[in-house]
């Protein structure tokens, strides 16, 4: 089965997702002042043709991704989580204020997530380092197999959401998928090191409701020395 239950993942990886626990590696959302920031893409927007459209790349990290950024710092200003770091937020949402805890949920979500995504892409593309690769192998039998699996579970994801490759305790490799801007921080499971975003804007203006051709167009520019160096961070907690 693809999609691991919050029960299965709590029992493989525990709760070493806690933000504080995080090697400064895995910070994908390190802020140098209070107030979050949209960070800027690190290539051209159309860097990705034709694999992801320029129009597609404008909108959704220019409006989408902006507008949880603007709705995230709107939700915490006034508090005294103003200043933490994205992870250790989303790791402790229910410790937050009863008020904000679902924008920070959706919001900070939401900026993690496509944080996340931005850096997961590249037009290089590539293949996992060797330690990486070792571990595909020793969770899914085989690379192919392990495409085939996050495949299953972007696919299976009904309506909005992601797909997540997760390393949990001592390095093992899960699959799982979430709704909306949820991800694995909040429940404890595991570390993310790629995530796909399956969420209409991310792909409908180009492939309509093709939501397969497009998962098969994103393994084709997954960065995978940036997957490998998460995955080596994250064994080494």
């Amino acid at each position: 089965m693809s999609t691991l239950s919050r029960r299965d993942w709590l029992f493989t990886a525990g709760t070493a997702a806690t933000g504080l626990m995080l090697p400064k590696t895995l910070l994908v959302a390190q802020e140098a002042s209070k107030e979050f920031t949209l960070p800027k893409l690190p290539y051209a927007t159309d860097a990705l043709v034709p694999h992801i459209d320029a129009k597609t790349m404008e909108i959704h990290h220019g409006k989408h991704h902006a507008g949880y950024v603007a709705n995230l710092n709107k939700a915490l200003a006034g508090t005294d989580w103003v200043g933490k770091p994205i992870e250790e937020i989303l790791a402790n949402l229910g410790k937050a204020p009863k008020a904000i805890q679902a924008a920070l949920r959706n919001n900070g979500g939401g900026h993690y997530n496509h944080t996340l995504f931005w850096q997961v892409m590249s037009a290089k593309g590539g293949k996992p380092s060797a330690e990486l690769a070792a571990a595909i192998e020793k969770s899914f039998k085989s690379f192919d197999a392990m495409l085939a699996e996050f495949k299953t579970s972007a696919m299976t994801r009904f309506g909005s959401g992601w797909a997540w490759l997760v390393a949990g305790k001592e390095g093992k490799l899960g699959i799982l998928s979430s709704a909306n801007q949820d991800n694995p921080l909040m429940i404890g499971a595991g570390v993310p090191i790629l995530g796909i975003d399956v969420w209409e804007h991310a792909y409908y203006l180009n492939y309509q409701n093709r939501r397969a051709d497009y998962v098969d167009a994103f393994f084709k520019v997954i960065n995978w020395d940036f997957v490998s160096a998460r995955y080596q961070a994250a064994v080494k907690m």
